[in-house]
This record gives structure tokens, sequence and C-alpha cells, in this order.
């Protein structure tokens, strides 16, 4: 098991537990989300924490196979999932380097991107379960858009600190919104929709059709 897979199952119960930070934007692109997936659709969510996610988008879909690093994180998936009556949701254990071989309609990963270790690794793996045509949406804190700032020394000088006694994983990407887009556009994709959801820091929404 790895630091980090170790990291979020010790964290789990309290993020479980945790409320979302800007409901009106988690809403926001939510909605947005649905508007991009169909019935028919087989949808991969990576990073899929304990499920909310994905049981919230199970009716926009035919199937939905959520994966996590952490099997602490995936059981409270799945009991949220049967407590829903939520049955066309296969919780899978992975990392991004090991995703299931799909091909799927529509990746997603919501507040992922900026802690995997390598971005153009992972964003190649997304692509090869993609069929040109299809979908990859995302949202990523982009904590670069904010260097120079109070909040940007916070970061840089808390984050460090936390892992050290444990209550951050080993890699946190202070991205900025161009090195996010200009990652995904290399690793073939063409951008259809963004935004900032919220505009703080930003977390930046993306859609983007695999070419």
């Amino acid at each position: 098991m790895t630091a980090d897979a170790r990291f979020w199952n010790r964290i789990a119960p309290k993020y479980a537990k945790s409320k979302i930070r800007d409901e009106a934007a988690y809403r926001y692109t939510l909605e947005r989300t649905k508007s991009y997936l169909t019935v028919g659709d087989h949808a991969l969510e990576i990073g899929c924490g304990t499920g909310s996610t994905a049981i919230a988008l199970s009716d926009d879909v035919g199937a939905i196979t959520a994966t996590d690093l952490s099997d602490g994180m995936l059981d409270f998936g799945r009991d949220r999932a049967a407590q829903a009556g939520v049955d066309n949701i296969r919780f899978e254990q992975c990392g991004v380097d090991m995703l299931p071989a799909g091909p799927f309609d529509a990746v997603m990963a919501f507040n992922l991107l900026h802690l995997v270790a390598d971005l153009d690794t992972a964003l190649s793996s997304v692509a090869k379960r993609l069929p040109s045509g299809k979908l990859f949406i995302s949202k990523t804190p982009c904590l670069g858009e904010v260097r120079g700032s109070f909040k940007y020394w916070m970061f840089q000088t808390l984050i460090p600190l936390m892992r050290v006694v444990g209550q951050a994983p080993s890699t946190v990407h202070f991205l900025s919104v161009a090195d996010l887009e200009g990652a995904v556009e290399q690793a073939g994709f063409e951008i259809v929709e963004t935004g900032n959801y919220p505009a703080s820091t930003p977390s930046r929404y993306l859609v983007a059709r695999r070419r």
C-alpha cells in the first residue's frame, strides 16, 4: 500500500463527514456535467472519494465505474450507494496508472489532478480510455493562480508542514489554469467548456473532447 493510500484511508471517516465547501458551485458544475451525459453512457470517475458525485450522477448514465486509490473511501461509497438504492455503480480500487481498460463514453476527475504525481501520465491514461469524440470532465483547484498572495504563501508553508505530520498527501501541485489546460490539450483533447466554480483560488471546471 502506498503512502497516499494510507493517508486517504486514515482520513476517510473524517472526509465522509465533511461538508461541501461551496454548495452552489458544486451544484452548478454537477448540472453542467449532467448536460453532457446520456442514459446510455458508461462513465468512469477517477478519484471518486466516498462516492457522492457518482451517486448524484447515477440516474444520468447507464453505468459508472468509480475508482479511488483508497479502499477506506470506497467502503463509504459502497455503503452510500446501497443506502440510496443505486445499483449501477461499480466501485474499484486503483490509482490513475492502473485504470480499468474501458473504453468509456466519459471520464471524470473532480478535485484530483492537482494531487497526482505525474499530471501528463495521468492525462495520457485518461486519453487511452476514451475513443475519439468522447469527453473528459474535470474540476481542479489551480493553486498557482494565487501566486504572490498571502494565500499562496500560506499554502506553500503549511502543506509541507502538514505532510510531515501525516495531514497532507505526498503530492500537491500548484497548477495555473494555463498549466492545466496546456497539459489537457497536449494529451490529445480539445477544450469545449471552462469556468471557475468557485472563482476564488480558483477551481477550474473543464470539459474536453478526445481528438
